[in-house]
C-alpha cells in the first residue's frame, strides 16, 4: 500500500481489516510506499496504531515520474504517489516474489490468504476483470485511430477487459523479467505527446496488461463505492458475494462521515476507522 497524509486514515482502516479477518495475521508482511516529506511521521503512525505489525517502508522518488504525468479528470489521480504502483518491482527487495497491491480506500471482509493463493499460471498479474465495461471508452479517438497504438493488443491471450488497479496480485520476479515498468513508462511518454487517455495511472496498465490478466472473482474488488470521479455520489454494491469493498471514485468514506453526509455503505467502513484524528501531523 501507499502511505500519505491525505489517505492515512483509509490506509489504517485497510490494514486493520486485513489483520482482523486473517486466520494467521502474524504471517502477513506489509510493504508501505511513501514520499520523503512525511515518511517518519507516517511510520510513527503505523507503529503507534499497530505495535506488533510486521512492516517495511520504502521511499518513492517522485522524480521518477516528474514530467511524465499528464493531467486527468481528477486532481487526486495526478499525484506522483498514485504512480508508485508502477515501480514496486524496483522498490521492494529482490527476494519478495508475490505481493498483493491494495489501494488505501478499501477494506477486506475475508481472509487475504484466499486472494494470495490465486494461481497466476505463469502470468504477471491477477485482478478481477469487468468485460461488460466499455473498454474503448478508456482511450481517446487519437488512440483508436492509430493502428500502431491499437496493434499493442495483438498477440494477447484473450480480448482485453477493464480491470481496476486498486487490487492486484503481482509476480514481481516475472515483472522484472519482462521489464514491465519500462513498458508502462513508455506509454506515459506517448500520452504526453498524443493525449490518448484521460484517467491517470490506470490506462497504462490496461495497455500493458489488458488481455493478459488472470481474472479473479469479482468479490475481491467491489469497486466504485466512492461514486464517479466528478461527483462521488452514493452507490450500491454489485450483485454477488463480497470479500473486499473499495471506495474508488471521488467520495471517500471518512470524508463523508466527517461531513455528516455518509452513504449507506460507509457504515460498513466505519467499524475499521481506528485513526479518526488529524493531530498526529501537528507540530506540537
Amino acid at each position: 500500500m501507499t502511505l500519505d497524509t491525505a489517505y492515512l486514515r483509509g490506509s489504517v482502516a485497510g490494514v486493520y481489516s486485513v489483520l482482523h479477518h486473517a486466520t494467521c495475521p502474524e504471517n502477513i508482511v506489509f510493504h508501505f510506499i511513501t514520499t520523503h516529506s512525511h515518511g517518519v511521521k507516517l511510520a510513527r503512525a503505523i507503529t503507534t496504531t499497530f505495535p506488533y505489525l510486521n512492516f517495511h517502508i520504502y521511499h518513492f522518488n517522485t522524480n521518477l515520474v516528474k514530467g511524465k504525468i499528464s493531467s486527468s479528470i481528477r486532481r487526486a489521480l495526478d499525484q506522483p504517489l498514485n504512480y508508485a504502483r508502477m515501480f514496486l518491482a524496483d522498490l521492494l527487495p529482490a527476494g519478495v516474489r508475490r505481493i498483493i497491491y491494495f489501494d488505501s480506500d478499501l477494506i477486506v471482509v475475508d481472509d487475504v490468504i484466499n486472494l494470495w493463493s490465486i494461481n497466476l499460471g505463469g502470468h504477471v498479474l491477477g485482478a478481477p476483470e469487468y468485460c461488460h465495461a466499455n473498454f474503448t471508452s478508456y482511450f481517446t479517438s487519437k488512440f483508436w485511430s492509430n493502428p500502431v497504438f491499437t496493434a499493442s493488443f495483438k498477440g494477447r491471450s484473450k480480448d482485453p477487459c477493464y480491470f481496476n488497479t486498486g487490487v492486484m496480485v503481482i509476480d514481481l520476479w516475472k515483472w522484472r523479467e519482462g521489464k514491465y515498468t519500462e513498458k508502462l513508462e513508455n506509454w506515459m511518454r506517448i500520452q504526453k505527446r498524443y493525449r490518448i487517455y484521460e484517467l491517470g495511472s490506470l490506462p497504462p496498465f490496461l495497455l500493458v496488461f489488458g488481455g493478459d490478466v488472470v481474472g479473479m472473482e469479482h468479490r475481491w474488488n467491489q469497486h466504485g463505492l466512492g461514486g464517479d470521479n466528478l461527483e462521488g455520489l452514493c452507490r450500491a454494491l454489485h450483485p454477488g458475494p463480497v470479500s473486499l469493498l473499495h471506495w474508488s471514485g471521488k467520495g471517500k468514506p471518512w470524508l463523508r462521515i466527517d461531513s455528516k453526509k455518509p452513504c449507506p455503505l460507509d457504515s460498513l467502513w466505519a467499524p475499521y476507522d481506528l485513526f479518526r484524528y488529524p493531530s498526529l501531523f501537528s507540530d506540537s
